[in-house]
């Protein structure tokens, strides 16, 4: 049976077909969902798709920038804010990027696609925070709030972040491949309040190592976040890498 799809024309529409969520499969670039469709894992009843919804605005208003759910990864990857750029410039390939959205990959589950929320740790350590609808309404949240809650009957709008931001530190590890997802990201950034730091890669979703942020000491990162094991690294392997692009991170930041 052919799914149901639903192609919302404005942002209003889409937070009203989307509803709570409730058995509804959103499709933004595709990059994700479509490989799952067509392997046979993933077989939706109804659809959301938002192509044509309006979310790909990305802009500044004063010294906040805002990006729409649908903003392709590409345009963040030829940006002028250095963490956004750097970690978009990593994300699986061309192709993948001009289609992939910074809301997708925002919300990517582990083990899915080339991408596996790799712009989670940069957003973090902007300050990010999530503009999404659902049950209960808008809400507003930081990006960390908004990936360790239960986000399924969410709907993503818009993403927004303060500048200016003062020095900041991008450390990835990946395998030399072009559709590999990263082994470990960790972003920082410095802030009139301090350093912001963001880990991604590592386990289940992006977290913001808020133990690093109070001592600076690379080895504290691992009392936030918990490594895995997957198909990619060990979780050991994660543990031992992970101390050491946080100390880089560090150094840089330090040192700028």
């Amino acid at each position: 049976m052919a799914a149901e799809t639903l192609v919302p024309s404005s942002a209003d529409e889409a937070v009203q077909l989307f509803g709570d969520g409730t058995d509804l499969t959103v499709f933004a670039g595709g990059t994700i969902l479509m490989p799952e469709i067509a392997a046979g894992r993933l077989k939706p009843t109804r659809a959301l798709l938002l192509h044509r919804s309006g979310l790909d605005k990305l802009r500044t208003d004063g010294d906040v920038v805002r990006i729409g759910a649908m903003v392709p990864v590409a345009a963040l990857a030829g940006g002028p804010d250095g963490p956004l750029a750097r970690f978009a410039q990593q994300v699986a390939d061309l192709e993948v990027r001009g289609a992939a959205t910074v809301g997708g990959n925002l919300c990517a589950s582990p083990g899915l696609g080339s991408q596996r929320g790799d712009l989670g740790a940069p957003l973090i350590a902007l300050g990010a925070r999530v503009r999404s609808a659902g049950k209960g309404g808008e809400r507003t949240e930081p990006v960390e709030d908004f990936l360790a809650g239960d986000r399924a009957g969410r709907l993503v709008l818009e993403l927004e972040y303060d500048k200016p931001f003062g020095s900041w530190s991008a450390q990835t590890l990946r395998r030399r491949h072009a559709h590999s997802y990263a082994i470990a990201n960790v972003a920082i950034c410095s802030t009139g309040d301090g350093l912001r730091v963001g880990i991604s890669g590592i386990g289940p979703t992006a977290v913001r190592a808020r133990a690093v942020e109070q001592s600076r000491n690379a080895e504290d990162v691992l009392k936030d976040v918990d490594p895995v094991d997957d198909a990619v690294a060990s979780a050991d392997y994660r543990r031992k890498m992970l101390i050491v692009l946080v100390g880089r991170a560090l150094d840089e930041v330090g040192s700028s």
